[in-house]
């Protein structure tokens, strides 16, 4: 049995969350993932009010089944003021709503009074104890083996503990960073979370909304092969993250790593989206199947985790496979 106090909670058969990955989430992948078991996920941040509304009806209609949703409460780069964004979400009837970057206090009373659970990303533990205190049924831990945005700089086998500890039993833990196989979640569960955040691993799903340049890269990446930087700065500035190396990474730490403005090549467009709109060089703008250009030329978003992703696969395989992986690892452990 794999269930643990979060999956008694969200109501899921097992404690796996796809993780909150930007553009490349999508009804597809949200619904695959909750239908499986784990939790879906959607990111709304960069929609507006009436894509938000949409995704999450057409998520509905194709699971029963709890699925979260995603806000980032950073002000520099959200697309819908937070509590009007807030309020079309949660007159959907969302199950779970998930705050990163930004203090869920001043919202948890709301998604309570909906109905919904709230949960929020941390990355010290006196963060974690404040969330708490703030309210949040549920704190989501995030190391710095992430990929994507990261908002500190500890380690995820350092940080979990020590939440765990910071927020005791009654609130459940959810591990993030560094996770993609059942190895990885049964050593966050043994660390004293209650459940695993995936984000690289389900890039690489066939629903996963990404170009397929970019999963080519996330197949062919090793461990060592990411990097934690800020340089694809360009919408959202001065927030850390971290992707796959490629050359326009080489080419600015050949011309010295120089600040933003000085670097090379910083007005070049690389590729434009579907709508047309242009991507410059270290623009943070993710590359989805509808992008035209050198897609990997930009932020190509991964954890560390990026070696154990050798393949694409449908998001309810995979989720099958990382049960009994983790069910093996820890009969393993207690044998």
């Amino acid at each position: 049995m794999l269930e643990t106090p979060f999956c008694s909670l969200v109501e899921i058969e097992y404690p796996i969350v796809q993780a909150p990955i930007g553009s490349a989430t999508c009804p597809e992948l949200a619904a695959a993932v909750s239908n499986a078991g784990g939790l879906g996920h959607l990111a709304m941040t960069w929609r507006d009010r009436e894509e938000t509304q949409r995704v999450i009806r057409e998520t509905r209609d194709r699971t029963d089944r709890p699925f979260a949703v995603n806000l980032v409460l950073d002000d520099a780069t959200t697309t819908v003021e937070t509590a009007a964004h807030l309020e079309t979400i949660l007159a959907e009837d969302v199950d779970v709503v998930t705050f990163s970057f930004g203090d869920a206090t001043p919202y948890v009373g709301r998604v309570h009074d909906a109905g919904a659970i709230a949960c929020q990303t941390v990355g010290t533990s006196e963060a974690a104890r404040e969330a708490v205190d703030g309210g949040v049924d549920v704190v989501v831990t995030q190391g710095i083996e992430a990929g994507g945005h990261v908002q500190n700089e500890v380690g995820t086998m350092a940080l979990v503990p020590r939440v765990a500890d910071a927020v005791g039993r009654e609130v459940p833990v959810v591990a993030a960073g560094g996770i993609a196989d059942g190895r990885g979640i049964a050593a966050a569960l043994t660390l004293g979370a209650d459940a695993a955040w995936l984000g690289t691993r389900f890039v690489a799903t066939s629903e996963a909304a990404v170009h397929e340049t970019y999963r080519r890269r996330l197949a062919e990446s090793d461990e060592a092969d990411t990097c934690y930087t800020t340089l694809f700065d360009k919408g959202w500035p001065g927030m850390p993250h971290r992707v796959l190396r490629n050359e326009t990474i080489d080419r600015w730490e050949d011309a010295g790593q120089p600040p933003a403005g000085e670097r090379p090549a910083e007005s070049e467009v690389v590729a434009t989206t579907g709508e047309g709109e242009p991507i410059e060089r270290y623009d943070e703008a993710l590359a989805t199947p509808d992008v035209v250009g050198d897609v990997e030329e930009m932020a190509l978003y991964a954890g560390q985790s990026v070696g154990l992703t050798d393949g694409v696969e449908p998001a309810d395989s995979l989720l099958e496979r990382l049960v009994s992986e983790t069910r093996v690892a820890l009969a393993d452990r207690s044998g």
